[in-house]
């Protein structure tokens, strides 16, 4: 069956309004604040055979999780899928990306014929393991992180299996709030299978199936024709994590990014083999991070379904930090992820250079904070810290806005002091800290947390201080990133990624790095730089230093004929 162009928009649109219905409904009826305020969740669609075919606006590193998690799926349970089932599972060995991360999977039938399946994920606040948030960069093996859930039949013919339920309460510190999210999760399947329902209804099963087909084709076509638009060649880059989350030393994450025709190949053979510490990632997540990459370059909508992925050839050596084998940690796989994309945009840089920005923060920052409450209850407070932008080709960068691979939020202040034993003491944008540049790289963001209860767990996941976000075409650094913990005697610097502990009282404050800079910082517009000033962006020395602009210092108006005198100057003293 031929799908006339006008019948293929609306039915595509339909199913991604219904992949975000899907979203909304997770969103608001999730009890935990990573689900609720953090935005730590995804939801999919996918025809028969398990290809994705729609994707809600949501995380879009979950991109790559769901095909290979459907594959998993499929081979485990080739001929036991009936109508009324419900599967689950977590663990990164079987599909899945990492312990926190949940996949409620419901299979949809139409006249007892499987037409679809409605996908869920959802990070959740603790699913055991070690430490409160069941997330720790110090984690050596899997079995520290948590719980690891194979795939099972969470319901069975319509029938929940409360042995599973029961298993899972059993392990998990905050039982109400993870078994909550997971009943959030089964709503938005079922809103999922809802929706597939009304489109079987009005276009009839052979019209929707031959749609499902035609779109995974449509989108391929897309992705082909705008790579071959794009120069052949090769480009490598390597960035580097500070640390293997053990205290050992920087970590390389290099890839070669080869154009050729209508296929793009990113082979990350030459990064680090797997790691002692929680950083590993999975083959799933590697190839996440690289369809997100080309997609961001790309200048066509391109539908969300499996046709991305088939110009895409991703290579990832089993036993590296790329695609980990057992037993490896990965409960903290996301800073690893963030900086795979970090070495995608730097290789691409040097072919789509019109295309690519300098380097955000790297990554949301990770603050978990886990005690008891006074009545002998566990509680954990897990905070996403959304940071910035580096420059653009065109314009500088983002302040505060989260990484364009998340979609994650901080909690909000007034939130998190009522539900948590903690007062949020400074949030805010930190001066200069966004690198220099003809376009200036978006600010770092700094927040403070004092612990009002008594003693807790504290986990810290961050990165960039040695190896700050890079700039490009001559755009200076961003700020590095910091962590002090300020006790009632001294304050101590802790490393970017620990695990240590929180007495009452003591405040623990977090910087996150600034943005990268774009372009050589003494072709910024002398106007933009006075702007900064005012706004407090800049301060008057750096104007001075860094973008060779002098401001009157009483009304911050530019002298042209010092400005013109300095950034000479300046210039004739570079090498």
């Amino acid at each position: 069956m031929v799908i006339d162009p006008i019948t293929r928009e609306i039915m595509r649109n339909a199913l991604a309004s219904a992949a975000d219905e899907m979203a909304l409904a997770l969103h608001r009826t999730a009890y935990s604040t990573i689900v609720r305020d953090c935005l730590d969740f995804s939801t999919s669609l996918c025809d028969a055979d398990g290809q994705m075919i729609a994707q809600g606006v949501t995380i879009p590193l979950h991109l790559g999780a769901v095909p290979s998690a459907m594959e998993q799926l499929l081979s485990r349970f080739p001929d036991r899928i009936d109508p009324g089932d419900v599967f689950i599972m977590n663990d990164p060995f079987a599909g899945g990306m990492h312990i926190p991360d949940i996949f409620i999977i419901k299979p949809i039938f139409w006249d007892e014929v499987r037409v679809g399946f409605a996908v869920a994920t959802a990070h959740h606040l603790d699913l055991g393991g070690r430490l409160p948030g069941s997330s720790a960069c110090d984690n050596t093996e899997i079995f520290q992180d948590g719980l690891r859930i194979p795939w099972l039949k969470l319901y069975r013919r319509g029938e929940a299996d409360g042995a599973i339920f029961a298993l899972i309460e059993a392990n998990i510190r905050v039982p109400d709030q993870t078994i909550g999210d997971i009943r959030a999760q089964l709503a938005a399947c079922t809103i999922g299978e809802r929706a597939v329902h009304e489109l079987i209804r009005r276009y009839g099963l052979a019209t929707y199936r031959a749609f499902t087909a035609d779109l995974i084709i449509y989108t391929e076509r897309l992705m082909r024709a705008e790579i071959a638009s794009w120069p052949d060649g090769s480009a490598s880059f390597t960035d580097y994590m500070d640390s293997d989350g053990v205290g050992g030393p920087p970590v390389p994450l290099r890839v070669t990014v080869t154009i050729r025709g209508d296929t793009l190949t990113a082979d990350f053979s030459e990064s680090a083999p797997q790691v002692r510490g929680a950083l590993n990632c999975t083959r799933s997540y590697a190839v996440s991070v690289v369809a997100l990459c080309v997609r961001a370059m790309l200048r066509e909508q391109v539908p969300n379904s499996a046709g991305i992925f088939r110009p895409l050839l991703v290579i990832t050596p089993p036993g590296t930090i790329v695609n980990a084998v057992m037993p490896a940690a990965s409960s903290m796989r996301g800073v690893t992820g963030f900086r795979l994309i970090d070495a995608m945009l730097g290789a691409l840089a040097q072919l789509l250079p019109e295309r690519v920005p300098a380097a955000g923060e790297g990554g949301n920052s990770l603050v978990i904070i886990g005690g008891r409450r006074p009545t002998g209850e566990s509680y954990v407070f897990f905070e996403l810290l959304a940071g910035t932008w580096g420059a653009r080709p065109d314009r500088d960068g983002n302040d505060g806005l989260c990484n364009p691979a998340n979609i994650a939020s901080n909690i909000p202040i007034e939130l998190a002091e009522c539900e948590y034993p903690v007062r949020i003491e400074r949030y805010g944008l930190v001066q200069d800290s966004g690198g220099a540049g003809q376009y200036r790289g978006g600010l770092a963001i700094e927040r403070s947390w004092r612990l009002l209860g008594s003693e807790a767990n504290l986990t810290i996941r961050s990165d960039r201080r040695a190896y700050p976000p890079y700039g490009l075409a001559g755009g200076e650094v961003g700020a590095p990133s910091s962590n002090v913990l300020q006790r009632s005697d001294a304050k101590v610097s802790l490393p970017t990624m620990v695990a240590t502990g929180m007495m009452h009282g003591e405040l623990i404050h977090h910087q996150m790095p600034g943005g990268g800079g774009w372009g050589d910082p003494l072709d910024r517009d002398p106007a933009a730089v006075a702007r900064d000033v005012r706004d407090d962006k800049v301060s008057l020395a750096a104007a001075r230093v860094r973008y060779g602009v002098v401001l009157d210092p009483t009304d911050l108006t530019v002298d042209l004929m010092a400005t013109t005198a300095l950034r000479a100057a300046l210039r004739a003293e570079r090498p």
